[in-house]
């Protein structure tokens, strides 16, 4: 098996990482899930990838990484912070660097299991206004960690230009549809979803575009 065939996916357990790692298995024979707990209120997110990882019989690793939640104040690291979106301001969620650390960690690791090529659920077409999700910094990203570790590292972000009701439907296509019934969005970590934070309103209304039921409302 050569080196193209082996992927490691970023994974979460969230809508977006699921549709990534069926995407992956889609194509690639040797497929590997790193996922990062770095104090995120909706902490259940970890618990839930695992769950899928063990469905789709994928290796899944959780790094320590709650250092964190001690760089800056945000609402998706500290349970005081109450979520909110204010018009033209980025959502009080952004974890500024955090994609960029999350990469850069994913690609030393990656390095070491001889990978390389790296996926990511980033998205800049229903994105949450993070800028952390679009489509030129994952290309600076790319050549950068590329440069750093003098070895040629692909970051594959097969969602990129997707709208969440397109990744629904790609799902459904990949026939793994099932699968986002066992992952989790939102960002107060309830199960059932509360339906009213901005994640759980985005994935909603992916799904109401695409016409197609939420397996994750069957809860």
């Amino acid at each position: 098996m050569n080196n193209d065939d082996k992927v490691l996916v970023l994974f979460s357990g969230g809508q977006d990482s699921t549709t990534c790692l069926a995407v992956a298995l889609s194509k690639h024979k040797n497929v590997e899930a790193l996922g990062f707990d770095y104090g995120q209120r909706h902490q259940i997110e970890l618990t839930q990838a695992k769950s899928i990882c063990e469905k789709v019989k994928v290796p899944f690793t959780v790094l320590d990484m709650r250092f964190v939640t001690q760089l800056s104040p945000n609402a998706l690291t500290h349970h005081d912070i109450q979520i909110e979106n204010e018009k033209n301001n980025l959502p009080n969620t952004f974890v500024p660097g955090r994609n960029l650390l999350f990469l850069t960690v994913a690609a030393s690791y990656a390095y070491s299991l001889d990978i390389r090529t790296i996926y990511t659920g980033v998205c800049q077409t229903d994105f949450s206004g993070y800028p952390d999700c679009r489509e030129a910094f994952i290309r600076s990203a790319e050549e950068s960690i590329s440069l750093a570790m003098d070895s040629l590292f692909k970051i594959e972000t097969p969602l990129m230009h997707l709208t969440k009701a397109e990744t629904v439907k790609l799902m459904h296509q990949l026939g793994q549809l099932d699968l986002y019934g066992l992952s989790h969005t939102c960002y107060e970590g309830k199960r059932p979803p509360c339906g009213k934070c901005p994640a759980c309103l985005l994935r909603a209304k992916g799904f109401e575009e695409a016409r197609i039921t939420d397996p994750l409302t069957r809860l």
